[in-house]
């Protein structure tokens, strides 16, 4: 098989590419270049401006050990580190589902709906890396957030990007979905539950064969997370309080009677950007007191 070392930084760059698109990467230069620096030390920049530059040995052997990663499938934010999400540099591993776009909607919604200086009590289900609860805390500095997670691998993850990005308002809570809040203490629940089926074939496909699968599968129609958080959050919420829920791209229909049926007002879909139904929210009536 051939190998990642080259004598110049832009030889290793084009042969890596090569094999990653003969393997089926979609973004095989850009891979390539953010593999190289990431195992050589490098700005993209310094790719850009001094192609020539030599490539050491000990850089090519571990571009190589990336590169062999990526070729086995491994997601590229698992092997880099990091992703962006919603303009913050997150850290990630294996233990945590990796921070999508998509997701992003959930955010731009909660910051939308909500007023921005009251101080409201917010909380993210399932917090993962601590994408969403991040992004709200440090963009709405006079909102409480809490953010929930059951697996210590990932809420460990989570504190780690807490302490680097250092938002004063935001604290950890290991837990199972909303068990531990009280009855009517909360102005926003937001989550990004595991939403897909548990035979789902996609499960052993791509990026999802190496994610947990806990932060994926949700019984046999994928709905059952969101079933329970539904439920609990009736009590959790305060009345008019704000339910968001991202669901899969052919659940929107599900999650709107799941919803209807249990009472809720105000139920509304949303696209992403690829123009699915990606998220439901819904507001708590008042009537339930």
């Amino acid at each position: 098989m051939p190998k990642a070392t080259a004598d110049s930084l832009g030889e290793a760059v084009r042969a890596a590419g090569r094999r990653l698109a003969d393997a089926g990467g979609a973004d095989a230069r850009l891979e390539a270049e953010l593999l190289l620096c990431a195992a050589a030390d490098l700005r993209r920049t310094t790719l850009f401006a001094w192609p020539e530059r030599a490539l050491r040995p000990e850089q090519a052997a571990a571009f190589e050990r990336l590169l062999q990663r990526r070729l086995a499938g491994e997601p590229m934010a698992y092997i880099l580190g990091q992703r962006e999400f919603h303009g913050l540099t997150l850290t990630t591993a294996p233990g945590a589902l990796i921070p999508r776009p998509e997701t992003e909607l959930l955010v731009d919604w909660a910051l939308a709906a909500l007023p921005a200086d009251t101080p409201l009590r917010c909380l993210d289900l399932g917090t993962g890396t601590g994408a969403i609860a991040l992004a709200l805390a440090l963009a709405r500095p006079a909102w409480t957030l809490l953010a929930v997670e059951r697996e210590p691998a990932a809420l460990a993850l989570a504190a780690q990007n807490r302490a680097r990005l250092a938002p004063g308002n935001l604290s950890l809570i290991r837990g199972d979905w909303l068990a531990a809040l009280a009855a009517q203490s909360l102005d926003l629940v937001v989550s990004n539950p595991p939403y897909i089926a548990a035979r789902d074939p996609h499960l052993a496909r791509g990026d999802l064969r190496f994610e947990p699968q806990q932060a994926l599968a949700a019984g046999l129609d994928g709905l059952d997370a969101i079933r329970q958080i539904a439920a609990q959050a009736a009590t959790a919420l305060r009345p008019g309080g704000l339910l968001l829920l991202e669901h899969g791209w052919q659940q929107g229909a599900e999650v709107r009677a799941l919803l209807q049926r249990g009472g809720w007002g105000t139920v509304v879909t949303r696209r992403d950007l690829a123009g699915w139904e990606r998220a439901t929210g819904a507001r708590r009536s008042a009537s339930r007191d």
